[in-house]
């Protein structure tokens, strides 16, 4: 996990890590603020909790631009490789593409673990209210 991390960027790697941390604090919080509430209209609860589910949307964009930032740097340096008019090795591309990946594969698995708590404690507070 650990090589994971480390191959995907620490950069970006770090800045998911940090979003993901963020994302499902304020799920559980809010979460847990709205089952402990006496109010009678479960929707501003769950509007806060939903920002929990458009800040999981939010890490998965970092990861894409991660992803991006990653082929860019790569093509520039094939770009660079074949101006020196050295030849480009398909397995590189490959492994290249591979890296690359990493990060948006982390991003997605972000989302849509905060999709899935935000599913858990959205129908458990409906359940709560009715």
């Amino acid at each position: 996990m650990k090589d994971l991390f480390f191959m995907g960027g620490p950069k970006y790697m770090a800045i998911l890590t940090v979003l993901f941390i963020i994302t499902t604090a304020w799920i559980i919080y809010h979460f847990i603020v709205a089952y402990k509430s006496k109010e009678t209209k479960p929707e501003k609860l769950l509007r806060k909790i939903g920002y929990g589910k458009s800040m999981g949307l939010f890490t998965m964009i970092v990861g894409i631009t991660g992803q991006m930032s990653g082929f860019f740097c790569m093509f520039s340096s094939i770009e660079e490789a074949i101006q020196r008019g050295e030849e480009v090795i398909p397995e590189l591309v490959y492994g290249g593409i591979k890296v690359t990946m990493i990060v948006t594969i982390y991003g997605l698995f972000i989302y849509l673990f905060s999709l899935l708590l935000w599913f858990i404690a959205s129908i458990l507070i409906e359940k709560k209210f009715k």
